[in-house]
């Protein structure tokens, strides 16, 4: 046996072991990782609103608690007055379950010739096996929906600090970054952040920019409806279609046409037109101007990025990967070399007239030269002989 195979085989299986211990560390530490990657992001969101303050004398700490601040009470606000009015919403459908019960039970018995009355409906379902199998699932699942919410707001508590040190720390971070660095690697550093800042910064604001637009078209229109909680359902319109990429639309869509639907059904078909009609007026007027300037990336691209962030990480993939493509493509932009693009209509899609007359006229060009060949010398046989590769 060579000497050198022991030692070898050794080696082999230290990197082995190595590589296993790295890929579990990994596996266990997943969740803790995204939660640094979404923080990181929100930091960089609220970093010009931190730097502005910053420039104005404002301590960086007490800037970034001040914008969390603002954070935090807004969507306090917001939770408690979208769930008082779910509240007295789903009190007002079951006080008014008896008289809906009641109409489809007539609208059934004339249909279909019955004679079913309320009082065995509700026996028959109070009695059936499957509300006391749910009644028994519901039970049991309390502990496991406890945990999941307090595992939700550790999570939430982790990012939050996460987020605060990253902001409050900026410059540092950066500094101890850059000093691991050359001088070179340093600037490049610098610029990647910037542009990381400048894009999910822009993002951020253009997408709050909107949902203030859209929360208050449909406040106008759901208060002309005569709809209950307006002012609720045109903040949760704004901020759910904005926020929540590709389904976000729907969703938001979703909730004002159930309230309106128990006020009127043809208010819900309503609140359907005009839900399709302004997400194309955005879709085509409001965001391209409103994103030409921070967002700047090609709707196909924004939906293939939306897409393979939701197959990467699930909803926090979806939220991120706008930016996050945003950023990647303003920096390579400033490596990728460009040329002006030649004066061709083919360039705009237009195909060039008197393409048949070009054709003929490189053929008349072929046969003349072929003439040729056949007058000359040496060339002639081989020119004449049409088995001849040449």
């Amino acid at each position: 046996m060579p000497r050198w195979l022991p030692r070898a085989m050794l080696l082999a299986l230290a990197l082995y072991a190595c590589f296993q211990l790295g890929s579990w560390a990994f596996h266990q530490l997943i969740g803790l990782l995204i939660n640094i990657l979404i923080a990181f992001f929100i930091a960089l969101a609220i970093e010009p609103a931190v730097g502005r303050m910053a420039a104005r004398g404002v301590r960086r700490g007490i800037a970034t608690f001040l914008v969390f601040f603002g954070i935090l009470a807004g969507s306090v606000g917001f939770v408690v007055m979208l769930g008082s009015m779910l509240a007295d919403q789903i009190v007002t459908m079951v006080e008014e379950f008896p008289k809906y019960l009641d109409s489809v039970i007539s609208w059934i018995n004339q249909t279909f010739q019955t004679e079913l009355s309320r009082v065995e409906v509700q026996d028959s379902v109070l009695r059936s096996d499957w509300l006391k199998n749910y009644v028994e699932d519901s039970a049991t699942g309390v502990l496991d929906v406890s945990a999941t919410v307090l595992g939700g707001l550790f999570r939430v508590l982790t990012i939050f600090l996460f987020s605060f040190y990253f902001a409050a720390d900026g410059p540092r971070l950066r500094r101890t970054i850059c000093s691991v660095l050359p001088p070179a690697k340093q600037a490049e550093v610098l610029r990647a952040w910037e542009i990381a800042v400048d894009k999910t910064g822009g993002y951020i604001y253009s997408r709050g920019l909107m949902a203030l637009i859209s929360g208050v078209a449909h406040y106008i229109l759901l208060e002309s409806l005569g709809v209950p909680y307006a002012p609720a359902l045109a903040v949760w319109v704004g901020l759910v279609s904005q926020f929540i990429p590709t389904i976000g639309t729907y969703l938001a869509g979703a909730l004002p046409m159930l309230i309106a639907f128990t006020v009127d059904p043809w208010y819900a078909l309503w609140v359907l037109g005009f839900v399709v009609i302004y997400q194309q007026f955005e879709n085509y007027v409001l965001q391209p101007k409103l994103t030409a300037r921070t967002v700047d990336i090609h709707p196909a691209v924004a939906f293939g990025s939306v897409i393979a962030g939701t197959a990467l990480m699930g909803a926090v993939g979806a939220l991120i990967a706008i930016p996050a493509v945003a950023t990647l493509q303003a920096f390579l932009g400033a490596y990728v070399r460009r040329y002006d693009v030649t004066d061709d209509p083919r360039v705009h899609g237009h195909r060039r007239r008197g393409r048949g007359r070009l054709l003929g006229r490189a053929r008349e060009t072929l046969g003349k030269g072929r003439a040729v060949l056949v007058r000359g010398g040496p060339g002639r046989s081989r020119a004449a002989d049409p088995a001849d590769p040449a």
